[in-house]
């Protein structure tokens, strides 16, 4: 394995456990100058995930750290792009739809990706340059890399073109243009189902089969879809930009993604 994605695999899983010790507890919520929540959880496994990442020497956009000016980041040819708990707000309803997000980007793409969804102990990884994808059931936080390796099973998007689409929608930002394209499939004469979730699932549905097309019609940041992005074009899914029709770049000036759709 990838001497870089088995250090991901790692971080994740140990940030993945103190998320939830976190996530048994009555923690408190604060709320950043964005307005966005913010928990106990957030910051410690951005502790963990700095921690085995900085000994990569490859540097790192967090959501959680203070940003690097664009002025020294537009030099850099590869880095990290993570978020230690993406799903905040489904962190705090309780539902288990949060994930662990680590991707490292190489010329502005995502080449390794990982996420891991710590409720369940399900993770998933990806290598893109070997167009490998991986889904993984653990039985525990403290897995090792040989136990990952040896338990995996390779993703595979579906294949079949049938006139039933099922749709990733998003539990907290269903947006007017997302429902505009559920109808004009519907126009088509497609038979429409949606499928919703929170985090980075929405990739890993697509990415496994278990939908066609992820439409993002409402904000997101780099470390939201980095790692899904990764999961996806490992095995045949794109990920492209409503704005270029290209697929989605990273360490951008701008953090701030385009809209964009996911699909083969």
């Amino acid at each position: 394995m990838n001497k870089n994605l088995a250090i991901a695999i790692e971080a994740s899983l140990k940030a993945g456990k103190v998320i939830m010790e976190v996530y048994d507890t009555a923690f408190n919520v604060e709320l950043k100058d964005d307005k966005s929540p913010l928990t106990e959880a957030d910051k410690k496994a951005n502790d963990i995930i700095n921690s085995y990442l900085f000994d990569t020497d490859i540097p790192i956009i967090s959501e959680e750290n203070k940003q690097t000016d664009y002025t020294v980041r537009s030099k850099w040819t590869d880095c990290w792009v993570v978020d230690p708990v993406d799903g905040t707000k489904e962190f705090i309803k309780r539902n288990g739809e949060f994930t662990v997000n680590i991707a490292y980007v190489k010329n502005g793409l995502p080449i390794l990706g990982v996420i891991y969804v710590p409720a369940i102990k399900v993770l998933y990884f990806a290598d893109v340059s070997n167009n490998l994808a991986h889904k993984v059931q653990l039985e525990s936080h403290d897995a090792l890399i040989d136990e990952v390796v040896k338990n995996s099973e390779i993703l595979k998007p579906k294949r079949t073109d049938s006139n039933e689409v099922h749709v990733v929608g998003s539990r907290s930002h269903m947006s007017q243009e997302t429902l505009d394209f559920v109808e004009n499939l519907k126009q088509s004469g497609k038979s429409v189902e949606i499928v919703s979730k929170g985090s980075s699932l929405k990739f890993c549905l697509v990415a496994e089969g278990h939908a066609d097309v992820y439409p993002r019609y409402a904000p997101t940041m780099e470390w939201d879809t980095a790692a899904g992005q990764a999961i996806c074009n490992a095995v045949g899914v794109q990920v492209i930009s409503h704005e270029t029709n290209q697929p989605l770049l990273y360490n951008k000036e701008n953090l701030l993604n385009p809209w964009f759709l996911v699909s083969k």
